[in-house]
Order: structure tokens, then C-alpha cells, then sequence
């Protein structure tokens, strides 16, 4: 029984890569340059405060890992997710070249691609 006022979370495939698409598209490319074509997002910001800035953008990240577990995502591919949260994380925490890395570098993005092509696959 739902309490008034709560709204209950969808945990359906297309439900779960919809918010996924908006946590990639948020961390990764929400905000384009001006005069560019180029795009940056939260994490790329959030590299900006030195320290706690790339520990936020990882924990960001890892919901997509903690999402795609629940999808049943094979552990190869999970590493391989983890492998591109890292590199995020690792080179993003070095001043002025994380911030230019996250322009490159989407990492949630690429790893929303390989959970679509994982999800293609196996349907």
C-alpha cells in the first residue's frame, strides 16, 4: 500500500534505461560550450572542487554499475564499466586535465552503451 504523496520508482528495463539516459546525459553533456559544439556535464564540474568534486562524480557514476547489476550484466562487462568509471575518476582528479578529459572522455555514457548493447543482445 503506497502512503499519499509517494511516488513508486518503475524497475521495468525501459523505465530503468530512461533514467539511466538522463544520468548520462546530466553527467556527461547537460551543458553545451558556447561557440562550440562541444558539451560538458555535472561530472566534468564537479571535477572543479578539488578532492570531494571526483568522489561525487564517481558515486554518481556507480548507480549506473548498481543498476546494471540488476539487469543481470555479465562480470566482464561489469569490469569493463568499472574500468571507464575509473579512468573517469583517476584522470578527472588531476586539475585543468580532468576538466579537459570529461570532454572526451563520457564515461557514463559509454557505459550506458554497452549495457543497451548488452540488453540488444540478449533480448
Amino acid at each position: 500500500m503506497l502512503n499519499a504523496g509517494t511516488i513508486p520508482l518503475d524497475f521495468t528495463r525501459q523505465a530503468t534505461l530512461d533514467r539511466l539516459e538522463f544520468l548520462a546525459w546530466f553527467t556527461d553533456s547537460a551543458i553545451r560550450i558556447p561557440g562550440t559544439s562541444r558539451t560538458i556535464g555535472a561530472d566534468g564540474l564537479l571535477s572543479l572542487i578539488p578532492g570531494i568534486g571526483s568522489v561525487m562524480g564517481t558515486g554518481l557514476s556507480l548507480y549506473v554499475i548498481a543498476e546494471a547489476v540488476r539487469l543481470g550484466v555479465p562480470a566482464h562487462l561489469l569490469a569493463r564499466m568499472a574500468t571507464n568509471i575509473a579512468a573517469d575518476t583517476l584522470i578527472g582528479a588531476v586539475p585543468v586535465l580532468g576538466f579537459v578529459f570529461d570532454f572526451a572522455f563520457k564515461a557514463n555514457q559509454r557505459n550506458l552503451s554497452l549495457l543497451r548493447q548488452h540488453l540488444k543482445e540478449t533480448a
